[in-house]
């Protein structure tokens, strides 16, 4: 009988984009993988990874203490019934819920913080909240995987989760087959296309990314700047459809949409960008750079993990539109090839630092060990 794991997420969506890797080597490695998460328009690309599924509803931003509850209840009795061997939590109610439900039933739990998201972005009751949770659920885990050290430094400084059980990875890791090298767009046009690849949420970014987009076109009007990603997410930070059909209308921006393969997109750019105000190491910023494309990003924490500024890319400061107008028109002013170049240096540092395959060892590694001491 294979031994099995169960692996668990906020959105069925993010197991296919960022963990379908991972569910491939677990299965190759004799593992019998049941992936957890919402039903969605998504579930069909999780069959075609040969991988169980078993829907499990979730609230992902809601704080209504019924509801958690009741979520607690309902990742008890999926534990109970199917037993795992171990289970993996990503996303933070289940990375919650699911590891004190495991951990009530003795499921060896491993852990992946993959980002703090916008409670920890403005200090209130709710951060305090959420790191009570957090210290309850952490507290008997074999293993907590970090992708930046700021967030292990900050866990292990505040006391929740013990140093010994922490482990950091080089963010999700990027395929670098899957995302190969590609040559920058051939373009008669002076001037650079920019892309925003992200959920449309404020703490991504993205207004200050408009803003900045204005203060550009004025000097450079060829300029152009794109929008790719999910409309109407659950989040307190969502921004109104109707204010991105607003910088539509006004011309300021393009909006692309989303789209399930994020390469042709990063294709047609000059450079990716994403002035986040937190991340874990954002996935995106990753594919670009292992497609070869320079990036600009914020120096905070997580974002600036991605970046060798003024060699990959640029930083610039959080939340100010004009220096990041600044950073956009210095990439304006580099010639293709320096461009190019910059892009062939973030291809070798997703080489050195970021591939997909160093997550995954990590992970087999963690999991093999619970199992041997079963």
């Amino acid at each position: 009988m294979k031994p099995k794991v169960l692996i668990a997420l906020n959105a069925t969506w993010n197991l296919v984009n960022f963990r379908a890797g991972l569910i491939r080597c677990m299965m190759e490695a004799g593992y019998e993988v049941l992936a957890v998460a919402p039903f969605d328009e998504h579930v069909t690309r999780l069959a075609e990874l040969g991988c169980s599924y078993l829907p499990l509803a979730m609230e992902n931003k809601g704080t209504s203490p019924t509801r958690d509850m009741q979520l607690l209840w309902r990742f008890w009795c999926l534990l109970r019934r199917e037993r795992p061997h171990v289970f993996l939590g990503y996303t933070v109610k289940p990375n919650v819920y699911g590891s004190l439900a495991a951990h009530a039933l003795g499921i060896p739990v491993i852990n992946n913080i993959a980002g703090l998201g916008a409670v920890f972005i403005k200090p209130s009751f709710l951060t305090r909240l959420v790191k009570m949770l957090y210290r309850a659920a952490l507290l008997r885990s074999s293993k907590v995987f970090f992708q930046n050290e700021d967030d292990r430094q900050m866990f292990v400084e505040s006391g929740l989760v013990s140093p010994s059980v922490t482990d950091r990875l080089p963010g999700s890791g990027v395929d670098l087959g899957q995302f190969a090298l590609a040559p920058l767009p051939a373009s008669q046009q002076p001037d650079v296309r920019f892309l925003l690849i992200a959920r449309m949420l404020w703490d991504k970014g993205v207004g200050e990314y408009v803003e900045a987009a204005r203060l550009v076109r004025q000097r450079h009007p060829n300029a152009q700047f794109g929008l790719l990603g999910f409309l109407d997410v659950q989040n307190p930070a969502a921004i109104p459809r109707e204010r991105v059909y607003e910088w539509v209308a006004e011309g300021v921006v393009q909006y692309l949409g989303t789209a399930d393969d994020v390469r042709p997109h990063i294709a047609e750019a000059d450079c990716v960008v994403l002035p986040s105000y937190r991340e874990g190491v954002p996935r995106t910023l990753l594919e670009a750079a292992a497609m070869g494309r320079p990036i600009i990003t914020t120096d905070a924490v997580g974002c600036r993990d991605a970046v060798d500024d003024g060699l990959t890319g640029y930083l610039c400061r959080a939340r100010d539109a004009a220096d990041l107008a600044v950073t956009m028109e210095r990439m304006i002013a580099l010639s293709a090839e320096n461009r190019a170049q910059m892009g062939l240096r973030g291809r070798e540092k997703m080489e050195r630092e970021f591939d997909e395959r160093v997550v995954i060892e990590k992970y087999l590694q963690a999991i093999g060990e619970i199992i041997a001491r079963r």
